[in-house]
């Protein structure tokens, strides 16, 4: 080291040469700079976290924290969301020392919501995450997770991104009532294939709802940063308004002398946007700790049980390492490898990040692409991602404003996120069925069959069986195999019962 350099070495302060800040070509104003910018482009998890967690049912008709009462949980979901997106993204700053931020995984939650506690209680399903962060954890410890990343193919891997992008945007199509069910023969609702309550549209909460979807799109297409969050609250202001000036009331309108729920096809979805008694409230925490462990394999069987938390490991397993070094190319921060330094502790860290999403009724929790935006406002060390976990802190506070938003005023946010998701098809060889056709039944069948699982089974059986057809076993990776396996013996789950059954 030269004289220049040991003396600015001695004249760097501590928080300096910890987070190396000048070393990285960066300034203390800069990162606090990223660390603003990231969050509020990831603030928007705060609340659709708890619209899309906090309002499915599981298997038991119950909601998040055994409530009975639609919409009940969003506050809690809310207030957990921000504490556990808070505590791992300082951790990632102040252990990683890397400007990654941490939060609910989008998609991830999705899967979580409408393909496993559907078929259990939500204590099972968190206990599902809380098994996959610790498997994914040891995986990192061990260096196997660099092994179960390079067996799955890339475009398979890509596929998946892109099948949850389609799921993600039907689910917001649907939950804003822009797209509805048709009722059957027999009073219930199949899957939803018109346009609005009757084919056509109708109503001032659909009305918002397609001004947020624009204000969204033209806010991402502008490249504004906190595109999501500004449509968000921007179309919650508009509802507001709406409300106060058309009553237009609640889709629900509980129930009516026969006991039925009176339907109000034109009333708002979820909420009534109308402000709440307090803005700021000390956060309820109850659902900390609310998982049972092993509760899966009792509820769903074995089998079910290992291919939920294979399929969520597997989810939160190649978007983490994507994201990881695309941001951090971005960020001029890989060596040349192409490889980013310390990489060890910020898979650690967000391993287990998983776990304490699930312990905390939170669903799993990784590391942000959007933590791009804090890049691009010159972060380059762990001190931005401090910055954006103590204001991830400090909203925490703020749960109550969440029971105001409308599901009108945070679909739209759901569509554009699937529109991102969907951009990756751009990376899948379609000129090579191989891996096109997989690819296809991965994205198609995730929103026609309404099931992330059910796509995934069918590209990894159907590349397998593919390669194996065309005898090209040495591309196929032993743990492929296994993979598809294992989905054979999940979608074939009821006529094995049924067969044991009759034997």
């Amino acid at each position: 080291m030269s004289t220049t350099d040991d003396a600015v070495e001695r004249q760097a302060s501590p928080l300096d040469r910890y987070f190396k800040i000048s070393e990285r070509g960066s300034t203390v104003s800069r990162e606090v700079r990223g660390g603003l910018a990231t969050f509020f482009t990831m603030a928007y998890i705060v609340v659709l976290n708890p619209l899309i967690i906090g309002t499915v049912a599981d298997a038991d008709k119950q909601f998040l924290g055994d409530l009975t009462t639609p919409g009940a949980s969003i506050p809690l979901v809310a207030a957990a969301t921000a504490l556990v997106a808070g505590l791992l993204t300082l951790a990632m700053g102040v252990i990683g020392r890397y400007p990654f931020a941490m939060a609910a995984g989008l998609g991830l939650n999705a899967l979580l919501a409408y393909s496993i506690a559907s078929g259990m209680s939500w204590e099972d399903a968190m206990g599902i995450i809380v098994l996959e962060g610790l498997i994914i954890t040891v995986l990192v410890l061990t260096g196997f997770r660099v092994a179960v990343f390079r067996a799955i193919p890339a475009g398979l891997k890509t596929a998946i991104a892109v099948g949850i992008g389609f799921f993600i945007a039907l689910i917001g199509f649907v939950d804003a009532g822009f797209v509805r069910r048709i009722p059957g023969a027999v009073g219930e609702a199949t899957v939803p294939l018109q346009l609005g309550a009757t084919g056509s549209l109708s109503g001032w909460p659909t009305l918002v709802f397609g001004f947020g979807l624009i204000l969204t799109v033209l806010l991402v297409a502008l490249k504004v940063r906190g595109a999501i969050l500004i449509g968000i609250l921007g179309t919650t202001v508009v509802a507001i308004v709406v409300e106060a000036l058309a009553k237009a009331g609640p889709f629900n309108k509980g129930p009516g002398p026969d006991g039925k729920p009176v339907i109000n096809p034109d009333g708002w979805q979820l909420n009534v946007p109308e402000l709440p008694d307090k803005i700021v409230d000390t956060p309820d925490l109850s659902l900390i700790g609310d998982f049972s462990l092993f509760g899966s394999f009792e509820r769903a069987g074995v089998t079910a049980a290992i291919l939920f938390i294979f399929t969520v490991m597997l989810a939160d397993f190649f978007d983490t390492m994507g994201t990881v070094v695309g941001v951090g190319k971005e960020a001029e921060l890989l060596d040349e490898k192409g490889e980013l330094p310390g990489i060890r502790n910020v898979l650690l860290i967000d391993s287990v990040g998983a776990a304490a999403g699930g312990a905390a009724s939170t669903s799993s929790n990784t590391t942000y692409i959007e933590s791009a935006a804090g890049v691009a406002e010159g972060a380059r060390t762990g001190l931005a991602s401090v910055v954006t976990g103590g204001l991830f802190l400090v909203a925490m506070f703020f749960a109550p404003l969440v029971t105001i938003v409308p599901f009108e005023a945070a679909t739209p946010a759901l569509v554009v996120v699937g529109f991102l998701m969907m951009t990756q098809i751009r990376h899948i060889d379609l000129n090579d069925y191989d891996i096109a056709i997989p690819a296809f039944l991965t994205i198609v069948l995730m929103p026609f069959a309404y099931s992330i699982t059910v796509g995934i089974g069918a590209g990894f059986i159907s590349y397998v069986a593919i390669k194996a057809a065309r005898r090209r076993f040495d591309e196929i990776h032993p743990l492929m195999w296994l993979i598809a396996a294992l989905f054979v013996l999940y979608f074939a789950l009821d006529p094995i019962k049924e067969l044991l059954n009759v034997g």
